[in-house]
């Protein structure tokens, strides 16, 4: 994930680091704190704040992408949070949360929670919230999060009982503060379907550190602080934030260099980055990011596919792993990223517990590097008659403005030798992220911003049956590994899983990954600090001017 901000406040944003959860600040002269409302320098100046990201949906069950939990982030009360600087969790609007077995998690609400309408917060919303999200499982929502849940209880208001169907699960509490986690007004959400902007907007159905008080989706967002906040994060330090959506980077980089706008995150080029990096008016701090890239293999519709007219099992691995010998990341990192993305060799990203490397000895020169004629000689084996034809969709605005050279380059290399004809085309994101759960894309670009700092984040949602990915990708080995994983209390033990689980998929190629980000702030000569850690989540608050 990457942040690009200027302005004239004091800043204090969580977004994605790991390992140590260092704190990285801006070379900025320090700023006094406190908040808006007791007078320790806060403002009552809304902060204006830039993006080109796209909202997809408000409702927590119709969406699992950057853009729209950047949103759900400032509106929406979890049970459990990550303060600023760190990736731990901790009780939000809980009071306390822990195992009470080793398949029951208990919540103990605090008292007197209520939404921004009015309507009692209680342990019959947190039901509702879990169990809608189950119901709807929509193909572009988070519900896959949620697979070792079992069901859930509300015995009194302030009480709620988690019954997981394996014990002893490592990853519950960060998942209670994911993505499929924040909770809603029962009295306005739908039980069974996703539930319009508009309504959720009109219904005030917020208890967050801020409320929208506006809303024009993908254009602008006006938020105002949310004063009977009873979580656990900070209250807000101003007055409100306005939301600016663009439709392109670079009025987003005019608007920071003429400080037009406080914030900007996501997404600016890497040429832009490195140009603004010799601009006396920005500072640019980078560290570790856990974004990554790669390419999704459809098993019904790739060639060869199950449900393609010359369906061979044999054939559709022998394009994939053909694929995987052709690709090229390092020359991708450099030439269009500038190296503020590195290779990436497996599913989980370097810098989380078990990591590894699993595809650089398997493919390609064993190094990291292309080799043609490995390609063509497991298509050879295989019998496969060459040159395949690839159909691969990208997205050109979601990921940046540089997914295009990237997908060029891609192109290039998977053209190498002849082996295969690509042809490339690209949709606009709320169209595209439609599309690839319903079997138009044979193969297609995603990327990922985790919800959490455990390399589960980087398993379960892609490799689990039904997955997020409706890539058709079945493996039960695959599948037990990943719930063993969950449950393993053993460190050890648990991090030899996660390698195991690495090495199976490598084999398998669900998806081809290709690269790790570097996480990218931008900060205004005049702002007087910036975080960037490791909670993986973009917030508002605390800030001000």
């Amino acid at each position: 994930m990457s942040l690009h901000h200027t302005g004239r406040g004091r800043l204090g944003l969580a977004l994605g680091a790991f390992g140590a959860s260092a704190l990285l600040l801006a070379g900025c002269a320090g700023g006094g704190g406190g908040t808006a409302s007791d007078g320790g320098g806060g403002s009552d100046e809304p902060l204006i704040v830039g993006t080109t990201d796209k909202i997809t949906s408000l409702d927590p069950a119709g969406s699992y992408d950057n853009g729209s939990f950047a949103v759900m982030n400032q509106v929406y009360p979890f049970l459990l949070n990550s303060q600023y600087g760190t990736a731990d969790v901790t009780p939000d609007i809980a009071e306390s949360a822990d195992f009470t077995s080793p398949t029951e998690y208990t919540v103990t609400l605090k008292e007197g929670l209520t939404f921004a309408n009015g309507h009692a917060l209680t342990s019959s919303d947190v039901k509702f919230s879990f169990d809608r999200q189950v119901a709807i499982a929509d193909e572009n929502g988070p519900s896959s999060l949620l697979y070792n849940l079992d069901s859930v209880a509300a015995p009194d208001d302030t009480t709620v009982v988690f019954t997981l169907k394996n014990g002893n699960d490592q990853v519950w509490p960060q998942i209670l503060s994911s993505p499929a986690a924040p909770i809603v007004d029962e009295e306005v959400f739908s039980a069974d379907a996703v539930t319009p902007d508009d309504d959720i907007v009109s219904g005030k159905a917020f208890a967050g550190q801020y409320t929208i008080d506006s809303y024009k989706v993908n254009e602008l967002i006006s938020y105002v602080p949310f004063a009977d906040y009873k979580g656990g994060l900070p209250a807000a330090a101003n007055g409100g934030v306005t939301a600016k959506y663009y439709a392109d980077s670079s009025n987003l980089k005019l608007d920071i260099q003429s400080g037009a706008i406080d914030v900007a995150f996501r997404s600016l080029s890497a040429t832009d980055v490195a140009d603004l990096s010799g601009d006396d008016a920005v500072k640019v701090v980078d560290g570790p990011g856990g974004e990554i890239r790669y390419i999704v293999f459809n098993f019904d519709t790739m060639p060869f596919g199950a449900t393609t007219g010359e369906a061979d099992a044999a054939k559709s691995l022998a394009v994939r792993q053909a694929a995987a010998d052709l690709i090229d990341r390092e020359a991708i990192a450099t030439d269009v990223y500038k190296d503020t993305f590195s290779p990436l060799y497996s599913y989980v990203p370097q810098g989380l517990t078990g990591a590894n490397e699993a595809l650089k000895g398997l493919y390609g020169d064993g190094q990291g590097g292309p080799d043609v004629d490995k390609a063509k000689a497991t298509l050879e084996a295989a019998g496969v008659t060459t040159p395949v034809v690839l159909n691969l969709q990208y997205n050109g605005d979601h990921y940046g403005p540089s997914s295009g050279d990237e997908y060029a380059a891609v192109k290039a290399q998977l053209e190498e030798g002849g082996l295969f004809t690509v042809n490339l085309a690209q949709t606009e994101w709320v169209q595209y992220s439609k599309d690839r759960t319903s079997d138009v894309y044979p193969l297609y670009q995603l990327g990922w911003f985790p919800d959490y700092s455990d390399a589960d984040n980087y398993l379960a949602p892609f490799f689990t049956k039904d997955n997020f990915l409706a890539n058709h990708y079945d493996n039960a080995e695959v599948q037990d590994l990943i719930a063993q994983q969950a449950t393993e209390t053993d460190a050890a033990a648990r991090e030899a899983t996660i390698g195991e689980i690495q090495d199976k998929v490598a084999a398998d190629l669900s998806t081809l990954p290709l690269l790790q980000g570097k996480q990218v702030a931008i900060v205004g000569a005049s702002v007087n600090g910036a975080t960037l850690d490791g909670s993986f989540k973009f917030r508002y608050a605390p800030l001000s001017k």
